[in-house]
C-alpha cells in the first residue's frame, strides 16, 4: 500500500507510536509518506534519520508563535484548543507542492491534533477517490483525560485548561468518530469513551455508532532497543520516566515525592528516586532543590534505558490517564520490577503479583517498593514476568499485522 501518514509533531523516540508504526510499516513493505511538523533542530534531525532509512518526508517547521495564536484564534469558537494547536497552512501548501498528484491508498492521521488535517485532505483534495481509505488515530480519549484531569490534576494545566477544553473536547471527538472511516485508539476504556461521546453528540435520527467503526489498537514497544542487560541494579534507587511537561506525569511524580516516598523514606532513609523526562517545570526541578541527596531530576536525556536498566524499581504512580502508560511497557521490556497504580494499567492485560505490583494508595504503593528494594530474587521474578508479558502482547510487528488488516477494511 501507498501510506500518507499525518502526524502533528515529529515521530521520534518520545513519539513511540506514530515511529514504529512507521517503520514497521516501512519493514514490511509499504510505501511510507510522512507528512508531519518539527519544533526543534533535534526534532528536524529525527526526521532526515526517518528519510535515510527509506521514508519519504514532506515537513514544516511549528513555532510556538504560531501555536499561541491558533489557540487565541479558536478561543472565542467551539473548537477545542487541542484540534488547532499545531495547525500550520504551510504544511498544505507543501502537500500541494509535492504530493497531491500521489497516488495513495490511505490517509492515516494521528492523534486530535492531527484530525484537522485529515478534514482537509478528505474534503478537498482525496476525499473524492473511493479508493482512499481514512483513518483516524485517536490514540486517547482526550475527553476521557481531561475529565479525570479536571478533578485530579495538581499541574496549573490541569487545573485551567482542562474544564475550559472539556466540553468543546466532548463535542468534537463524538463528532471526528463520523467523520473517518475508521477510528482507532489504544485501549477497550478509551473505545468505551469515544462510543459514548459519539451517541452523545449525534443529530436526532442519526443511528448510534456502530462498535466496529472504532478499533482497539495497543501500542507496542521495541523490545529490541529496550532489552535486559547484565548490568547490575542500584538496590536503593526508584526511577520515574515520561515526558515532565505532561499534566499526568507532574502530578504522578508530586504524589510519588510528597505522598509515597516519605513513608519508603522512613524504613529506608538512603533510598532515591530518578525522575527521568524532558522538560521538568518548576514544581518538579524543585522537588530535587528541596532533597537533593535523595531525588534527581535530569530534565532531558540522550537514552532513558540506562535509567530503567540500573534502577531497583520503576514506580509509575500515575493517578489518572487514558491509553497505555508507555512507561510502563519500557519498563517491562527491560526486566525492570514495576510497581504501578491501578490506573497505570488499566489498559493492559497484567495480573497483579505476577507481572507487576498493583497499589492505589500511598501506604500500600510504599509497602510495595520496599518489599521490592529489599529482595533481589522478586525484583527478578517480577522483572522477566514483565518481559515475557511485553514479549506476548506489546510486539510491534504483531501489531503492525493488525493494523494492516484494518487498512484493507477501510479501503
Amino acid at each position: 500500500m501507498h501510506i500518507l501518514f499525518v502526524v502533528p509533531y515529529a515521530p521520534n523516540l518520545i513519539r513511540t507510536r506514530p515511529y514504529n508504526l512507521i517503520r514497521s510499516l516501512h519493514r514490511r513493505g509499504h510505501a511510507i509518506t510522512v507528512l508531519t511538523l518539527w519544533e526543534s533542530a533535534q526534532e528536524r534531525e529525527s526526521l532526515r534519520r526517518l528519510e535515510e532509512d527509506g521514508m519519504r518526508v514532506v515537513c514544516a517547521p511549528l513555532t510556538k508563535t504560531r501555536s499561541v495564536w491558533n489557540a487565541l484564534r479558536a478561543l472565542p469558537t467551539r473548537i477545542p484548543l487541542q484540534a488547532v494547536y499545531c495547525w500550520q497552512p504551510a504544511l498544505l501548501h507543501l502537500f500541494d507542492s509535492h504530493l497531491s498528484k500521489e497516488p495513495f491508498d490511505i490517509v492515516h492521521v494521528e492523534h486530535l491534533r492531527g484530525a484537522r488535517y485529515g478534514l482537509w485532505l478528505k474534503a478537498y483534495r482525496l476525499g473524492s477517490n473511493p479508493r482512499v481509505g481514512f483513518i483516524w488515530d485517536s490514540v486517547d480519549c482526550i475527553s476521557y483525560l481531561f475529565e479525570q484531569a479536571a478533578r485530579s490534576s495538581r499541574s496549573l494545566f490541569g487545573k485551567l485548561v482542562t474544564p475550559l477544553e472539556l466540553s468543546r473536547t466532548r463535542r468534537y471527538e463524538g463528532w471526528l468518530v463520523r467523520q473517518f472511516d475508521q477510528v482507532l485508539v489504544t485501549s477497550h476504556l478509551d473505545k468505551s469513551a469515544l462510543e459514548r461521546l459519539a451517541d452523545d453528540t449525534a443529530p436526532a435520527g442519526i443511528a448510534s455508532a456502530h462498535s466496529d467503526a472504532i478499533a482497539v489498537l495497543p501500542n507496542g514497544v521495541d523490545l529490541d532497543f529496550f532489552s535486559p542487560t547484565e548490568q547490575g541494579r542500584e538496590q536503593d534507587t526508584v526511577v520515574f520516566s515520561g515526558k515532565m511537561s505532561y499534566h499526568a506525569n507532574i502530578t504522578a511524580v508530586l504524589f510519588l515525592i510528597n505522598e509515597i516516598m516519605p513513608l519508603v523514606w522512613a524504613k529506608r532513609p538512603g533510598a532515591r528516586v530518578w525522575i527521568v523526562g524532558k522538560d521538568p517545570p518548576a514544581a518538579v526541578r524543585q522537588l530535587a532543590v528541596r532533597n537533593p541527596q535523595r531525588v534527581v531530576v535530569t530534565g532531558t536525556v540522550a537514552d532513558i534505558r540506562p535509567y530503567l536498566a540500573r534502577a531497583a524499581v520503576a514506580a509509575c504512580a500515575v493517578r489518572y490517564g487514558a491509553g497505555i502508560q508507555n512507561k510502563v511497557l519500557e519498563a517491562m521490556a527491560m526486566a525492570t520490577p514495576v510497581v504501578a497504580t491501578r490506573q497505570a494499567v488499566s489498559a493492559l492485560q497484567v495480573r497483579d503479583g505476577e507481572h507487576v505490583l498493583i497499589g492505589d494508595d500511598a501506604e500500600t504503593l510504599a509497602q510495595m517498593i520496599l518489599s521490592v528494594l529489599g529482595d533481589l530474587p522478586l525484583q527478578q521474578r517480577l522483572g522477566w514476568s514483565g518481559r515475557q508479558y511485553a514479549e506476548r502482547y506489546h510486539d510491534w510487528n504483531s501489531i503492525t499485522a493488525r493494523l494492516e488488516t484494518l487498512y484493507q477494511s477501510a479501503v
